[in-house]
This record gives structure tokens, sequence and C-alpha cells, in this order.
């Protein structure tokens, strides 16, 4: 059976048996028996639901919105969402908090799209077990089965300088009238290392109390060339000295061999992995659903940074420790009360990567270079970030714009483009001083606006050029126009030195 498939039928069995062990043979055995609960849901629907159709939630700057106030015993079976925002990496802006029997500690807390197994502040799409994401990364499921006794209290707060322009949300969840002894309650933490701290392993979880673990996700952005990943796991049980379980590598733990390459399913993968170069991206996680890792009074989870690494010298070593920026997700459950964590970082601090914005379209008319053909200022109110766009109408496939830039000192960056697409746009060919990023058709039935990434580039400090050629048009379009909204460079927060010699940080 297609892993896509299977997962979303142990999903379902595993929410409908949530109470229970994994039905070894059927997913879905049990889902005819009667049940005895009460089906409820919290969502964003509108406040007057006979005659609205505002079925969303604003959040201001700053602003927190209660998605739910619940009385229990019940548990929560499925959580959706989807995020219309203005900021860039809002998702990473967005913290989710959950409160079980009116704790003043969440036993939930961390970025909204790290909790959906996505970190960086990115939207990509994947299926797993638990979390299944859809819409290119915007369309959040999460199917954790999250028990209480008493109470449950689920909030987000908006981290960013921007406004959240829509929160639209379903909480399913069952309510019974007693849950058995056993129960115990779900939690989620976050934490970060920008960079990872040298001399000792990176932390995932230190837990007190008795549970077991269910899962980990992991993102990483390289800060060198090559494998980041040589770092064995350690999972060190109710104070032993020695960890009980010991790993043989960063992509053995998450259950892939020989590096990771882009890929899903229900209890590993790695739905975002970008390559080995510097500024290079991962996002993997790994769920402990078919072995959990049970603890009685304590559990600390470790893995180390460690990998290959090219020396200003040209010697390397394949096995050093890395001062990568990484950050992670521990999944588990356990009784209360729990441990609580440090202080989460807020919002702005953790952004591993900050945006350098080249060229801002509508900026760059009065000074660009064109092609003997109209080129403006166009107010696009709603579409356009800043609601104008640089707007440039060739009547036929000889038009093009250059738009100059310039840097104080050299980066090695993602470089985005921000086009606008209509039915009247054509196809352009993009380069950057001289060397070509892409070929993009900005042809669409319904005006839009789009990001494009072209790589990770070095650039060095200077002047430099974009060019914007045209190529004609698809046969769907009735016009040759351009419309540019930006151009931007994302650049890791961390800054090595110039003389940066991982040996001589080590000793």
């Amino acid at each position: 059976m297609n892993t896509r498939y299977l997962g979303l039928a142990l999903a379902l069995g595993f929410c409908t048996q949530a109470l229970a062990q994994l039905s070894p043979g059927n997913p879905l055995a049990g889902l005819e028996k009667l049940k005895d609960f009460e089906a409820m849901r919290a969502s964003s629907s509108a406040p007057d639901w006979r005659n609205g159709n505002d079925d969303w939630r604003p959040i201001e700057p700053g602003g927190t919105l209660t998605l739910a106030d619940l009385k229990g015993p019940g548990m929560i079976t499925h959580f959706w969402n989807t995020i219309a925002h203005q900021a860039p990496f809002y998702s990473r802006l967005m913290t989710l908090r959950i409160y079980w029997d009116g704790e003043k500690n969440p036993s939930v807390e961390c970025p909204i799209g790290d909790f959906f197994g996505i970190g960086h502040g990115l939207d990509k799409s994947f299926v797993s077990l638990p979390i299944k994401i859809s819409s290119d990364g915007r369309g959040r499921n999460c199917y954790w089965p999250m028990p209480f006794r008493k109470s449950a209290r689920i909030t987000v707060t908006n981290e960013s300088d921007k406004r959240c322009d829509a929160f639209y949300y379903y909480l399913d969840w069952q309510q019974y009238k007693s849950l058995p002894k056993d129960t115990a309650y779900f939690h989620a933490m976050y934490r970060q290392e920008y960079p990872c701290v040298m001399g000792r392993n990176y932390l995932i979880a230190d837990l007190v109390g008795r549970g077991h673990y269910v899962g980990t996700v992991q993102n990483v952005v390289n800060m060198s060339s090559g494998w980041y990943g040589e770092g064995d796991d350690f999972f060190f049980i109710d104070g032993e000295a020695e960890p009980r379980l010991r790993g043989t590598g960063t992509e053995d733990y998450f259950c892939d061999g020989w590096g990771f390459r882009q890929q899903d399913g229900p209890f590993y993968g790695a739905p975002l992995w970008e390559g080995y170069a510097p500024g290079n991206r991962g996002s993997v996680y790994r769920f402990h659903i078919p072995d959990p890792v049970p603890f009685k009074k304590s559990l600390r989870v470790e893995i180390e940074h460690k990998g290959s690494q090219e020396f200003p010298d040209k010697t390397g070593s394949g096995f050093i420790e890395r001062d990568d920026l990484m950050s992670s997700v521990a999944f588990w459950y356990q009784t209360e009360p729990h441990k609580p964590w440090p202080a989460l970082p807020a919002g702005p601090d953790r952004l591993a990567e900050r945006t350098l914005q080249l060229i801002t379209g509508w900026k760059a008319v009065s000074t660009a270079k064109h092609s003997d053909h109209p080129l403006a200022v166009q107010d696009l109110p709603g579409i356009s970030k800043e609601g104008k766009q640089l707007f440039f109408t060739p009547q036929d496939e000889k038009g093009w714009v250059e738009c100059s830039f310039n840097l104080d000192k050299d980066i090695t960056a993602h470089l985005w483009g921000k086009f606008i697409h209509a039915h009247d746009y054509g196809i352009y060919r993009v380069t950057l001083d001289g060397d070509e990023l892409a070929v993009v058709d900005l042809c669409s039935e319904n005006i839009k606006r789009q990001s494009d990434h072209w790589g990770v580039r070095k650039l060095a400090a200077g002047q430099h050029v974009l060019r914007l050629e045209c190529k004609g048009k698809s046969d769907h379009s009735t016009g040759y126009y351009l419309g540019l909204d930006s151009f931007a460079a994302v650049v890791p927060v961390y800054e090595r030195p110039p003389d940066f010699d991982l040996r001589k940080i080590q000793k």
C-alpha cells in the first residue's frame, strides 16, 4: 500500500482507539463498535454562522487568541488550522500553548510551524501518521491524542510585528464520563541553539516524572559545506549515568541511511532537505509510535552535532563538532506535574535567518534600465506586499529590465524572487550578474503574488545587476507583461569571523 494512504488509515485508527493500544491488524478495527463519548468541536466558525462567512480570527501583533477553553474529562483527537499572515517566516513567529487542568506552565509550548513538523518558518507539505500537511504547507493537521481530566486551554500568540489577517481552525474533541487512571498527558516543547554550543551535545529533552517519549523534530541550517549528521543520539533513562539507548548517526536515528533525501512516511521522514552547502536547510522527524521510550523517574535525550568539515588550509575532518544552527521539538506523554523548561525565546529570536530586501520593485522603477517599453509604478493593493509593483508592459519578446543593488559585505544566501502573475503576463529569463537563476512563466488565470526560490548563492560585496528578459509568452497568456514585487536574500543570523576555524574553537 502507498505509505501516504497507509499513514492516513493508521492515523484514523489511532484516533478512534486513542485510549487503547494500536491494533496489530486492521487499523480501522473497532470503528464499528458503539462509542461512549460525545463528539465536540471548537472552531473559528462565524459567530453569526446562519448569515455570515467570516470563519476566521485575526490576531494583532503581540496579541493572543484563545482557540478553546474546554471542560473535561475529554480528549482532543484532531487539530486543523490554516493561516493568512503578512510576516515572512510567520509559522516560527506564532506560538502554540496548551494548558491541561488549569496548570500555570503549559504542557505544549512551541512555534506552530515546528509543532506541525516543519521548522525555519517555512510552509511545506508532507504525510506522517500523527501529522499531515497539505495545500503547499498551509493546511496543517495533527492527530496526536491529547486527553485531559478537568480542562484544556489552547492559545496562539502572534509574536511578529505584522498582523495575522486570518487564523482558521478546528479542534475536534471527545467528551467522556471519565478517563482511565493510567492516562497520561501530551507534551511538546521547543528549544534551539544558534549556533550549537561547542563541548557538549545538543539537548532535545530533559524530563522529570513518569511517561513515555514519542517523537522528535529536528531542524538545521548548515553553517559549513559537508554533512552535519555524524552525531549519535543518546537516551538517559531514570538517571542512568550511561545512555541505555545509543545511536550510530543522525540519519540513522531518523531511520534513513547514508545522509538525508527528501521523503516522508508514517513514522519518519525528511520533508525538507536542501543539501550539503552552507545555508542549506533541513527538517526531519522520527515518531516513536510503535517504539515509545518509557521512563519512570526521568529522561534526558541528547544528540551530537558532529560531521565533516573542510578547514581554511584545505585539510578536512569527517568527524568534528560543527557550529550549525539547530532547533528541535520533543513530543512525549507523562503524568503531571511536568518539569518547566526555560522560557521560550521571543518570536524574532527564534528565526535562524534574516531577510535582506535587495530590490523593492516599485522603488526600483526610477533607477531601473529597460528597453524602449513603458515602465511604471502600479498600485496593487492586497496583492503586492507594499500595495505597489514594478509594472513593465512590452508588446513583444524584446523587452528587458535591469535593477541594481549594492552589498556592503560578502554573503551566502537563499535568493527569492516575488512576482505578480496574471493572465496577460509573459515568460521571463532571470539572470544575476549574467548568470541564469531561472526562467519563470508569469501567466495565471487569477492575479496573484508568488515566491520563487532560486537556491543558495555566494554574493560578493559591491554592485550586482538583476536582469529580467522577456522570452515570449505561454499559449494561455494574452500579453508579455511583467510585475516585480521584490528580490530578497535570506542569510543566517549567526555570522562567523573571517578567520574562523572549528579546530581553534574546540581547543
